[in-house]
């Protein structure tokens, strides 16, 4: 006797029509089997019992872990409405295994809503497995193209969840991020959403939200383990001996997660539409939501603030200086801060924050109290670490950064013309495009000079009017934006050491190269350069992600040819002026370096 889901699986028309296939009468039982098969190592078993206890779980154990789990929906947001009179998908960002359970914890205790949450069958072990399939997970395996039965069964079951009214929410990153930067988004999902929704019959059919979730923690319990992965430690695959190590979570200081939850996405598509293009302008305006919702905490601030010093420490006052300026270019360009960074409490929230970091081992303090002589520095071994943080808000202020990288060749006499500046611009955005999704080129100009004017006070509308400004504006707008000078440097270094491997390959004569030749140079190139400590100075300019990227930048530059894995350097002179640029960058002759 077949259940109610296992009937509506089957029922779905593309299953329907494969397994009534009058060519292969032969296979269609076997077919069917396996797809009932797919269905239970697909399949949440959700249990009101033991969601219920989970949540009287998690009551007092998240409270030992964490200040506060803050969840904040956009204005006019009835979340219990809107899932009783639409089909909603929530697609959060991926940072922490505890997204999905604080997420999914604090929607079923503040409404009383199941969520139906896809994660990895990597996650589907003994004896975590059965709890978060009976707490609404249901499994997906990491990769099934050539098995398109399964993939059919998955949709399926998409379309059994759209049918009964369930929440469903998936990670659009498709796993956690690395390095604390919002990662693209995968297609897969949303594709099978889309179709399995216009699949519905009319009396089940409702309208298709999607509802983009920023997640940041202000402490990642897995932040080592992710970080070694960056330099090309090999990922742990999960274990049951693994979960022991959860209990070492009781030993941490957390803080709090910000939970922010955007206007919902309402999806136009239907069957005669192309979906691949729509798939993806969905995807990526899902994207863009929920970056512009990623709020600045008190630890992200201070690991924008500290890793700006390579070397050496501050004093509390140079940090409280430096997050005033910060926070008050959050405050007028509308980036989102946490409640514990409003006027009335930033110090609070920032002491709280630096504590938690220094109990935590990530950073030392330097001095004593008592001699009134205090500095506080991040540990070398931890900046990797606490660079996660910094990535989850560096996207908010790149704009800033190039306008202040700029300044620098304006002041050194290198930009003349509306064509040099132009030019400069566009090389800096140009640098960040495998680092970041970014604005438009009409976008970033148009932001650009919004910032530049909010800071002299006085309208900027085009390149002549930067041109124009005085001296007395220039200094003003270097003061306004001092505090980004250095923000996005690290990237700038590991792509000075990515072409300078690559140069030192050429010049050794090796005409062509692999990739394991390119990343050992590269590490020998990182070694020698931070021990200099003239052009490479941020420890955490060495990962492999960001050299690879790199290498990417040369490629499309075409400084590089990759031919399926074969590395050939084509334009020799190119490739110098680029790492005489770097360096010109990096060690500048003019410095107007503000606090």
């Amino acid at each position: 006797m077949l259940t109610e889901m296992e009937e509506v699986v089957l029922s779905y028309p593309k299953i329907k029509n494969r397994l009534n296939d009058p060519n292969n009468d032969k296979d269609n039982g076997k077919n069917k089997a396996k797809v009932l098969k797919n269905l239970k190592e697909i399949a949440a078993t959700y249990s009101n019992s033991t969601i219920t206890n989970i949540t009287k779980f998690l009551d007092i154990s998240l409270t030992k872990m964490y200040d506060g789990i803050n969840i904040n929906f956009d204005k006019n947001i009835n979340l219990k409405k809107l899932v009783a009179e639409n089909h909603v998908i929530l697609v959060p960002n991926h940072q922490s295994h505890a997204d999905y359970i604080a997420l999914n914890y604090k929607i079923f205790k503040d409404y009383n809503i199941p969520t139906y949450s896809a994660g990895g069958k990597n996650l589907d072990i003994f004896p975590i497995g059965k709890l978060f399939r009976n707490s609404g997970c249901f499994f997906i395996r990491r990769s099934f193209h050539n098995d398109i039965l399964y993939k059919l069964t998955l949709e399926a079951y998409l379309f059994y969840l759209l049918g009964e009214g369930k929440l469903i929410e998936f990670f659009f990153e498709g796993g956690r991020s690395r390095n604390g930067k919002l990662l693209p988004p995968r297609f897969g999902l949303y594709h099978m959403l889309l179709e399995s929704h216009c699949y519905l019959p009319e009396n089940k059919k409702k309208n298709l939200l999607f509802l983009p979730v920023s997640i940041v923690h202000e402490y990642v319990p897995e932040q080592k383990a992710l970080a070694r992965e960056l330099v090309g430690d090999k990922k742990t695959k999960e274990t049951p001996m693994q979960l022991l190590k959860l209990f070492k979570l009781f030993s941490y200081q957390l803080g709090s997660i910000h939970i922010n939850i955007s206007n919902p996405i309402i999806s136009t598509f239907n069957l005669d539409h192309n979906i691949k293009t729509f798939t993806q302008d969905l995807a990526f305006d899902c994207f863009r939501a929920v970056g512009a919702r990623m709020v600045v905490t008190p630890t992200s601030l201070l690991a924008l603030i500290l890793l700006d010093a390579p070397v050496g420490a501050m004093k509390w006052e140079e940090i409280k200086e430096k997050a005033d300026s910060i926070l008050k270019f959050c405050s007028s360009f509308n980036i989102p801060v946490t409640t514990s960074l409003n006027k009335k409490n930033v110090l609070v929230g920032l002491e709280r924050a630096l504590d938690i970091l220094i109990n935590n081992k990530k950073v030392d303090v330097i001095g004593s109290t008592g001699q009134g002589h205090v500095f506080y520095s991040i540990n070398k071994n931890s900046r990797m670490e606490i660079l996660y943080f910094k990535n989850t808000i560096i996207h908010h202020f790149l704009v800033p950064w190039i306008i202040n990288s700029s300044l620098n060749d304006l002041f050194g006499g290198k930009i003349k013309t509306k064509k040099d500046l132009s030019k400069k611009f566009l090389t800096l955005r140009r640098q960040l495009k495998y680092e970041f999704y970014l604005p438009t080129v009409k976008q970033f100009f148009v932001k650009a000079m919004e910032i530049i004017s909010a800071s002299i006070e006085r309208d900027v509308k085009d390149l002549d009017d930067c041109l124009g400004l005085s001296h007395e504006e220039l200094f003003v707008l270097s003061s306004k934006l001092g505090a980004f000078n250095r923000i996005c440097n690290y990237f700038v270094e590991g792509y000075f050491i990515g072409a300078m491997a690559v140069n030192i390959l050429e010049n050794n004569s090796q005409s062509e190269f692999k990739m394991d030749q390119f990343i050992k140079k590269s590490k020998e190139v990182f070694d020698q350069e931070i021990e200099l400590a003239r052009v490479v100075k941020f420890v955490e300019s060495y990962s492999l992600l960001l050299i690879k990227n790199g290498l990417k930048y040369l490629i499309n530059q075409n400084i590089v040819e990759n031919n399926i894995g074969v590395y050939k350097v084509l334009d020799k002179s190119k490739l110098e002026l680029l790492i005489n640029s770097y360096e010109s960058s990096l060690v500048p002759k003019t410095k107007i370096i503000m606090r």
